[in-house]
Formats: C-alpha cells, structure tokens, sequence
C-alpha cells in the first residue's frame, strides 16, 4: 500500500498491477466496482482471473487506453502525455531530447505540436498574456532615439519645455549645458619659466575641464538616447500606460539613466504586466469571493453589479442636497437640474458665458502632470479656464520672461506671445498682473 501511495504525486506515473505488481502499459483493465483507490490489472492478470479480497473475477470492468485522438488527428493521447512528460524531463526548447525520449516523433513534429496546440492554443493562453503579446509586437522598442533628421519642436527660450529638453538648441543640433566650460582655458599659457606649482595649478585646470566636458558628452547621450528631445512624443507614450503606471514612470525617471533606455523600458513594461496581472487576480478573487465558478456566471455578476451601482448613484440626492442646502443659488440651480432629469432633459447649469453660451465645467486636475507645481490660486485658474498645468507653466514662464525683458507687458503682447483662444489669454494675463508676476506696459 505504501508503494501504491508514492505515485499519486506524479500525475504521469499510474499504480502498478494489483496481482503481479508489474508496471501498467496500455491497454489495462480497471474494475468499475472497486475502490476507491482504483483497482487496476495488468491484461495477463486479468486473462487468468485475478482475484483478491472483495475483487472478484465477476465483476464489471473498463479497458483503459490512450489509443484517441485529442486536439490532433495524428497524435493519440498517449502520445500528449509523453510529449508533457518529454518537455517536464528535457526542459522547453530541447526538441531534439524530447524526440529521442518520445522516439515515435521527430524533433519538427514535438515543436510544431507543442508550440500549436500549448503555446499559441486560445482554449490554454492567458487571454490577457494574448494581449500583452499583440501589444508588445505593435511597440517592439518604446524608447524613442534620436536621428538628426527629426524635426524636433522649437519651444520659448527658457520655457518649461525648454528646460525639459535641456535647452536643445535644434539650429545648432547642440544643448545649453555649461556653456562657459572653456571660459577657465582662455588666460591659460604655458611658458618654460613657470614653477612647478604654477605648471602643476594649470594641468589640473585642465583636467577639470576635461571632466566637464566627459559629463556635458554623457548628459547629451542620454538625452539623445532616451528620445527626450521628441518629449511629445515621450509623454504621448506614457499616458498608454494605466494610472499606477504612469506614477510609477514618473518617479523612476530619474533612474532612466542607470538603465540606459531598452532596458529601461523592459522594467517599466514588466511592471505594467504585474499591474494587468494583480488587477485579473483581483477580479477572479471577487468573483471566487461571490461563489461565481465560471465566466459565463461572471459576466452576469458584472451586468447585475453596473445596475446596482447605476441604482446607488440615484440614491445620492441627499448628500447632494446637503452640499448646496447653505447656498441658496446652488440650491436652486441643483433643483433645477435634478427637475431636468426627471423630465428626460439634459441637465445643464443655468451660468452663461461672455460669449452666451454655457459655460464647461471646471478642469479635473487630478493625476496631470506639473499640479503639484501650482499653488491653489493657479490651480484655481486652471480648473476655471481648462487649461493643462504643463500648458500654464510653458505660457507663465513665457510671459514673465518677455515682461522682464520688455519691463512691462500689454495684452497685445501677450496675445502675440501665446496663440491660443484670446479670452483664455487675457485670463491668464489678467492672473499674473493680479498676482504680482508681471506689470502692465
């Protein structure tokens, strides 16, 4: 019994004969009224009329064979379970080792087979791996390198986008990045009469300038490398990703250099299959946690869980009520909307614009890049207006600059300096004059 027992941990070994103890080979004969465990016998047993304890030679039986097909026409079952056997033993990719073990295929046959019907089979891959596959064959190499015929944008000098790019100057195809390395060369002469420290002083400026410019050469590299002077393009790239993400791109940026750029993209992408992957698990745990056993139950479960949340929404009115109850404009327009509702209507908020028409509502600001550089008036600014942080910083840069420079800013300016909507503009200019960043011409 201690020896049956030993082989139910290998689901490819089978107990042995019960009468000879013998090893079992196809086809064996199974008694259909004994067991559990099962009762199995060898055919020379079984001819003879084998019989112990409560087996007897009368009883029903079943003949156990592999001898079908199953997913090919041209491999029997047994054969399916040699070929997992083989590739458990040799190790995926040994084809050769995995033919010699099977013998009745050849090396062609075990890999198209195997990589067929349990690699590439629908029924058997992750349907979320399948698309993680299509994805990552569409954007073989994420990073982005630079190729000198790229037309590279012209932002502002010293415009956030400027600076972001490291001062990529594209008539030049260079970078403003310690410009003045070489001021500290310029009064340098080196005479015989010079003493030793004196000659000594001069060679180890030299050296210093040597290591400035090895770091202004690494700097340009890894810029180039990384694609950020497309930054565009870059950021276009990372919003693909899901929101933990793009967090989690965002602070690992600076460790971009370390890693150099494919590979640094590798890290980010395997990071995004762990997100895709906990995300399926939690979402089978839910349904595992409802009792649900299968996905044709679970879409049912989704179906009647979107209803219950679309119920529990209506029922906020309350707390809604509770916001506004103070202020007795919001209130009547919270009526109103509330009474549009319930006659089928549009809901609109009743608070026209300049132009006569409605006004949007306010810009979400969570979760876009350069927030957290604003202070509350100018997210305040931005919520009204509509307008990106990162847009607002490149236009307030802008203008601060050329006020600087001017000693005083007009509104005509300012339209001239940033083309985008007029009304938006002289918001933002009407902002920074009230702010105190910049003064009137």
């Amino acid at each position: 019994i201690r020896f049956i027992s030993g082989f139910a941990d290998d689901p490819f070994d089978k107990p042995p004969c019960r009468g000879c103890s013998s090893y079992l080979t196809e086809p064996y004969v199974k008694c259909a009224e004994c067991g559990p465990p099962p009762f199995l016998l060898c055919l020379q047993c079984f001819t003879r009329g084998f019989e112990y304890k409560k087996h007897q030679s009368d009883h029903t039986y079943e003949i156990m064979t592999s001898d079908f097909p199953v997913l090919d026409p041209n491999w029997t079952a047994q054969e399916e379970m040699a070929l997992l056997e083989a590739v458990m033993d040799c190790g995926f990719g040994n084809w050769q080792d995995v033919a010699n073990q099977m013998c009745s295929k050849s090396k062609e046959e075990c890999e198209k087979h195997y990589m067929k019907h349990f690699i590439n089979n629908p029924l058997f891959a992750s349907t979320l791996l399948n698309l993680k596959q299509a994805e990552e064959a569409q954007h073989n190499e994420t990073a982005i390198p630079f190729h000198p015929a790229d037309d590279p944008p012209r932002p502002t000098f010293d415009s956030l986008l400027s600076r972001d790019m490291a001062g990529y100057m594209p008539a030049r195809a260079d970078f403003e990045f310690d410009n003045y390395a070489e001021w500290d060369l310029r009064d340098i002469d080196f005479v015989e009469d010079d003493s030793d420290i004196l000659h000594a002083l001069k060679i180890a400026v030299v050296d210093i300038y040597h290591s400035r410019l090895k770091e202004r050469q690494r700097r340009k590299k890894i810029v180039r490398d990384h694609g950020l002077i497309n930054l565009r393009k870059f950021q276009i790239l990372e919003r693909r990703y899901p929101k933990e993400v793009q967090d989690l791109y965002e602070t690992m940026r600076r460790f971009a250099r370390i890693l150099g750029p494919v590979e640094h993209d590798k890290f980010i992408e395997s990071h995004a299959l762990e997100f895709e992957l906990r995300r399926e698990i939690k979402r089978l745990q839910e349904y595992r946690a409802a009792g649900i056993t299968n996905f044709c139950s679970a879409r049912t479960y989704d179906h009647l869980k979107k209803t219950r949340d679309e119920e529990r929404l209506k029922r906020t009115m309350l707390s809604e009520v509770l916001q506004y109850i103070q202020d007795s404009s919001a209130c009547q327009q919270w009526l109103s909307r509330q009474a549009d509702i319930d006659s089928g209507l549009t809901p609109t908020v009743p608070v026209p614009s300049n132009s006569g028409r409605r006004s949007a509502p306010p810009l979400n600001l969570t979760g876009l890049p350069g927030t957290e550089k604003l202070n509350e008036k100018e997210k305040e600014l931005c919520q009204m207006v509509r307008l990106v942080p990162g847009a607002y910083l490149e236009y307030k840069a802008a203008l601060v600059n050329e006020c600087n420079k001017q000693g005083g800013l007009r509104l005509a300016q300012a339209r001239a300096l940033i083309k985008i909507d007029v009304n938006k503009t002289r918001k933002i200019y009407d902002f920074l004059i009230r702010e105190g960043y910049i003064t009137k011409a």
